[in-house]
């Protein structure tokens, strides 16, 4: 078990949502994904979280998703904290993953809002228990009713936050206000979900990030979170603002596994950027724009550029 963590960030301060890497025939690329984890947390991760939307977890399977988190932890586990994704709109088929997560040895786990289904926030409680009962790790949530169709309420957040093994949440709604009373309200670590409110969340009390702009940007989003804990808010502005290219051009359009995998591959961390249908890969014009957005951001190496 890594030694980055506290009672006020348990998951640590700079994650990112790790994309699955994969070879030019759709396979999951274990060494890439080895490798990747090993450079995250060498450039100033203290966490990653495996097999989330980012990781393309809707169309990647049970055995790879163990895989992946196996080959992590054995990588980068004692060193960072790794949270794997247990997010289903089936019940019992999170409560699958989450068993199989903890077994591959995962950190914790990300449970978030059952998608497509919109259940009431009753239902939702109840998934949410019966995953954070499956296994003795801890839970991050995730609130993000832009993909979900459905966000969590204040009561539903309030009655979760009471489940021991319940400790912290990964915003992705955009509601730095609401967050901020919910967070003093429940005592659980709060995580901005949304590369470009970092400085808004830390403003209201966020324990950090669990971003992906984070892949190319995350010394810089670590020497924000330090610059703003030693009070120099003007440092933490300078330096968000430096890499703000980076984080358009990656989540400008939406599609952050797609663009993420792209912006890795410009900078020599993959070798190409397969995805898996429904996603297709970034088109040559897509790239342009990444790679101007990472140029614009002082990312890329004059012979680079």
């Amino acid at each position: 078990m890594p030694s980055v963590t506290s009672p006020q960030r348990p998951f640590g301060a700079v994650l990112s949502a790790m994309v699955t890497p994969m070879t030019d025939d759709g396979a999951v690329d274990l060494q890439a994904a080895v490798t990747l984890a090993r450079h995250l947390v060498d450039s100033g991760h203290d966490g990653l979280v495996l097999n989330g939307t980012t990781g393309e977890a809707p169309t990647t399977h049970a055995p790879e998703k163990a895989e992946v988190v196996a080959a992590v932890v054995e990588a980068v586990g004692d060193r960072a904290y790794v949270v794997a994704g247990a997010g289903s709109n089936d019940t019992a088929h999170a409560v699958r993953m989450a068993e199989q997560a903890a077994e591959a040895g995962a950190h914790g786990l990300l449970v978030v809002s059952p998608y497509y289904s919109r259940p009431s926030q009753p239902g939702l409680v109840a998934h949410v228990h019966a995953v954070a009962d499956a296994t003795d790790l801890p839970v991050m949530l995730y609130d993000v009713p832009g993909r979900a169709g459905v966000r969590m309420s204040a009561s539903a957040i309030d009655e979760l936050a009471l489940h021991p093994r319940i400790i912290a949440m990964k915003d992705a709604t955009g509601d730095v206000f609401t967050a901020s009373g919910a967070a003093e309200r429940t005592g659980l670590a709060w995580y901005c979900g949304d590369d470009g409110l970092l400085l808004p969340f830390l403003a209201h009390g966020a324990a950090g990030v669990v971003g992906v702009a984070t892949h190319v940007v995350g010394p810089q989003f670590a020497a924000v979170i330090r610059a703003w804990d030693a009070g120099d808010h003007a440092e933490a502005l300078r330096l968000f603002r430096s890499v703000t290219p980076a984080i358009q051009a990656i989540n400008g359009a939406g599609f952050q596994a797609v663009y993420a995998k792209a912006a890795l591959e410009i900078i020599g961390l993959l070798s190409g950027r397969t995805v898996r249908l429904p996603y297709v890969p970034a088109s040559d014009e897509d790239v342009d724009d990444i790679r101007a957005g990472l140029r614009a951001a002082g990312l890329l190496d004059a012979a680079l550029a």
